[in-house]
C-alpha cells in the first residue's frame, strides 16, 4: 500500500510555498494549507487548490494556531522575506519569523504523549552572511548581515534548541534565492518587470554588484519531497542549484527577455542610486549534503528566464 503523508504547509499562498503545496498534492498527500492572506499571498491559487479532494484551506496566521491534527509533517515556510521591509521595520519579521516559529515548536512539542509531527522549516541561505570565495556548508557559524536574516537565524537556534531539550523533530533547509512565476513583485525579477512595463528604470542597490545563487522554486518543492521521502530528520540542508550571477547580469538578461529595443546599452534604463544598509556582496552555499540524498536540480535559469518575463509582461502586479 502507497504511504500517503499528512501535511501541513503554512504560507501555502505564498510563491514557494505554492509550490511546495502544489508538489505534495500531486504525490497524493493530505494536505493542510494555512495561510494568514498576507500582501504577498496569492489568494488566486485557492482555485487550484481546491480542485484538490486531498486539501483543506485554513485562513490563519501561524501565531494564532492553537492546535495540531494528525500530521506528519508541518513544513514551515509562512515568513517575511523582504530584505528592504525588514530595514525599515522589523516588528513583523520578529512575529512571523521568530514568535511565529516559537508557536509551532510548542504546538509540537506539546503533542508528545502522541507521535510529534517532523517541523520542516524553510530558512534561508542569508542566516550565514556573505562569503566572497568558497561556499557555506550546514556546519558554518550563523553570521546573519539584516533584521530579516537575524530572524531567520534566530528561529533556526530556537528548532535547536527545542530539538535538544523536547525531542522534537525537525529538519531545517537553506535554499538560495528562488526564482518562478507567480514570485510578488519586491522581488528582482517581477520587479524589473514592472518597473519596465511601466517605463521607469529598474532599481538596483551596489551597483548591481551583489553575487546571488538562483533556484527554481520547481526544484526547491522537489528538494523538499526527496527529504521527506528519505525518511530524514534532525538534519540541515542547504538547497542551491549552483548556478549564481551578479544582480547586474540578472537584469541585463531580464533586459534581453523583455525584448527592449535599446540593445546593449543599459545605462540609462537602470537606478544606481541605492545602497542597501548591511549589503552582503555574496551569498554561496554547498549543497552536496543534499545531492546525496539523490535529489538535483533540472531548471536551468537561462532556459526559464524568457517565459517567467513573458508571464509578467502579460500579467501586470503593481
Amino acid at each position: 500500500m502507497k504511504n500517503k503523508k499528512i501535511v501541513y504547509v503554512t504560507g501555502c499562498l505564498g510563491f514557494i510555498g505554492s509550490y511546495v503545496t502544489r508538489a505534495c498534492l500531486e504525490k497524493g498527500w493530505y494536505v493542510r494549507g494555512i495561510d494568514k492572506l498576507t500582501y504577498a499571498s496569492n489568494e488566486n491559487l485557492l482555485k487550484e487548490f481546491n480542485k484538490y479532494d486531498n486539501f483543506i484551506f485554513d485562513q490563519k496566521d501561524i501565531n494564532d494556531l492553537n492546535w495540531l491534527y494528525d500530521c506528519d509533517y508541518i513544513i514551515n515556510t509562512a515568513a517575511e522575506t523582504h530584505v528592504d521591509n525588514s530595514i525599515i521595520q522589523s516588528d513583523d519579521f520578529l512575529h512571523s519569523n521568530v514568535n511565529g516559529v516559537h508557536n509551532l515548536l510548542e504546538l509540537i512539542r506539546r503533542r508528545n504523549q502522541f507521535k510529534m509531527p517532523i517541523l520542516l522549516h524553510f530558512s534561508t541561505d542569508e542566516v550565514y552572511g556573505d562569503i566572497v570565495n568558497g561556499a557555506h556548508k550546514e556546519t558554518d557559524v550563523l553570521k546573519p548581515s539584516n533584521p530579516y536574516s537575524a530572524t531567520k537565524a534566530a528561529a533556526d537556534q530556537m528548532i535547536l534548541g527545542w530539538g535538544r531539550t523536547y525531542k522534537v523533530p525537525y529538519v531545517i533547509v537553506r535554499p538560495t534565492n528562488n526564482y518562478g512565476i507567480g514570485q510578488y513583485v519586491e522581488k528582482l525579477i517581477p520587479k524589473a518587470c514592472k518597473f519596465l512595463k511601466v517605463g521607469r528604470r529598474v532599481p538596483l542597490h551596489n551597483n548591481g554588484t551583489p553575487v546571488r545563487m538562483w533556484l527554481h522554486a520547481k526544484d526547491t518543492a522537489q528538494a523538499i519531497i526527496k527529504i521527506i521521502e528519505s525518511k530524514t530528520k534532525n538534519e540541515i540542508y542547504n538547497i542551491s542549484g549552483d548556478f549564481e550571477q551578479s544582480n547586474l547580469d540578472t537584469v541585463k538578461k531580464i533586459f534581453k527577455s523583455y525584448s527592449l529595443p535599446f540593445g546593449d546599452d543599459y545605462g540609462n534604463h537602470i537606478d544606481l542610486s541605492y545602497d542597501r544598509l548591511g549589503q552582503d556582496v555574496r551569498y554561496a552555499i554547498d549543497d552536496s549534503k543534499l545531492r546525496n540524498l539523490g535529489w538535483q536540480p533540472f531548471c536551468k535559469f537561462d532556459d526559464e528566464l524568457d517565459s517567467i518575463v513573458q508571464y509578467y509582461k502579460e500579467h501586470f502586479i503593481w
